[in-house]
């Protein structure tokens, strides 16, 4: 006997049960209003999580004004309460993804902890996404078009319907005698993903009657696909995830050795899945960029600039310097109680351990032609002392100097330049971490 619609939805949440709240994502549309109605029905006679629905508008058509009150209605007869909220859509050459990026800010600020957001895309919806990304040159992971669960804030989005047929949702609507919003916009043909329904879907189901279910499962094969390059990456970059001689340096890094002894597949599968939380990846014509960069001479510094950052070359090592890296204040600073930690604008905090010196002490940041005192081989230029470090040049900018009047006591957390030659204090530099605005 074939499962009914409610069947399936429940045997797909059903791994959810003792979450602490369900958020249903209700535009007012035929998929959310047939989930929040099929939820709701169920909640009066199974216990399930407390139900709510959310309704963003995103302000962008006349006709949006009302549908707020549309959904308002609805969830006052179903017994769900419901939260209007309104966003601000940014202007830009895409407004859909625009309005999708608003949409999901708010749907992040609102789920709480462990609780679940569901949406409303079915099986055509995935078929019409991954045709869509295989016009535009995507690679496996886009392909694998829109997952069943990922992470949402601190809580987790699941679309519950995407092995569902949206002729089954109109079905079980109709049946229902359910009212839902037609937009307006969803008959304009100028929008890629209309012309995708209205015009080449219908003429490959004629030909290929399969083609919408057809193309779903293949998405869920390069589910898989990218499910197993995430795993070969994560081993790959655990390998890679090697101490640096400054381990005090809160910047992501990897040995160069490590990713240059994989093949270009791998080095490019292993870079995509650590630089995904840090920016936006480049396209396949920007990756000569990570060539440029592993292939360079060994005394060179070169870099790859991404669009939220650079990545750097040095000792070794590659280093991910987010785009706020340079942004610090870098003018002089007293330090007239040497006992407490000082703040540095931008930069972290410095502090003493031991006795700190006694005196007038300041912080300032490189100029040039420093010359710094060194116990046992005298006066030394600061930037050969650097050199002889092997700390990475984009560091040195930042760096903090120890002065006590125009002499230069100390540089910190480099071994022989520090503390002072009998080993009263040594000077420490914590520098700002990511989380702390550095991306």
């Amino acid at each position: 006997m074939k499962p009914t619609l409610t069947a399936k939805l429940l045997q797909t949440l059903a791994p959810w049960h003792n979450a602490p709240a369900w958020h249903i994502a209700f535009s007012g549309g035929l998929d959310s209003t047939v989930l929040l109605h099929l939820l709701a029905t169920q909640a009066k006679t199974d216990k399930l999580p407390p139900l709510s629905a959310i309704h963003v508008h995103h302000g962008l058509q006349a006709a949006a004004d009302a549908w707020p009150a549309h959904c308002q209605a609805l969830c006052d007869a179903l017994g769900v309460p419901l939260q209007v909220i309104r966003v601000q859509v940014p202007p830009g050459a895409s407004p859909e993804r625009a309005a999708r990026e608003a949409r999901y800010q708010a749907f992040t600020r609102l789920i709480g902890a462990g609780e679940l957001l569901l949406t409303g895309q079915h099986r055509d919806d995935q078929a019409e996404t991954m045709l869509f990304r295989l016009l535009r040159g995507a690679g496996v992971r886009g392909l694998a078009s829109m997952p069943k669960q990922r992470p949402l804030g601190d809580g987790c989005l699941l679309r519950p319907l995407l092995d569902i047929s949206r002729a089954e949702l109109e079905t079980y609507a109709r049946e229902q005698q359910l009212v839902w919003i037609e937009d307006p916009s969803n008959a304009d043909s100028r929008f890629s993903r209309n012309y995708l329904r209205h015009h080449v879907l219908p003429l490959l189901t004629d030909r290929w009657p399969q083609a919408v279910s057809s193309l779903a499962r293949s998405a869920e094969h390069l589910s898989e696909a990218q499910g197993l390059l995430d795993e070969l990456a994560q081993m790959d970059l655990q390998a890679a995830s090697q101490s640096s001689a400054f381990p005090w340096l809160p910047l992501p890094s990897l040995s160069l050795a490590a990713l240059c002894a994989l093949s270009e597949a791998r080095q490019r599968n292993a870079l995509r899945h650590w630089l995904a939380p840090l920016t936006r990846l480049p396209d396949s014509d920007h990756w000569v960029g990570w060539n440029t960069l592993r292939d360079a001479k060994s005394d060179a510094q070169p870099l790859w600039c991404l669009a939220d950052g650079q990545l750097h070359r040095c000792g070794g090592y590659i280093w991910w310097l987010p785009a706020s890296w340079s942004e610090f204040f870098d003018a002089p600073l007293s330090w007239p109680q040497p006992e407490n930690p000082l703040q540095l604008p931008g930069n972290g905090h410095l502090h003493f351990s031991g006795n700190p010196p006694v005196g007038l002490l300041s912080v300032r940041y490189r100029q040039g032609g420093e010359i710094m005192e060194v116990p046992g081989r005298g006066r030394r230029d600061l930037k050969r002392l650097l050199n002889e470090s092997g700390l990475p040049g984009f560091v040195r900018g930042r760096l903090p100097l120890l002065y006590q009047g125009q002499q230069l006591l100390a540089v910190p957390n480099l071994p022989g330049l520090a503390a002072d030659a009998r080993g009263d204090w040594q000077l420490h530099w914590m520098p700002p971490t990511c989380d702390q605005g550095l991306s």
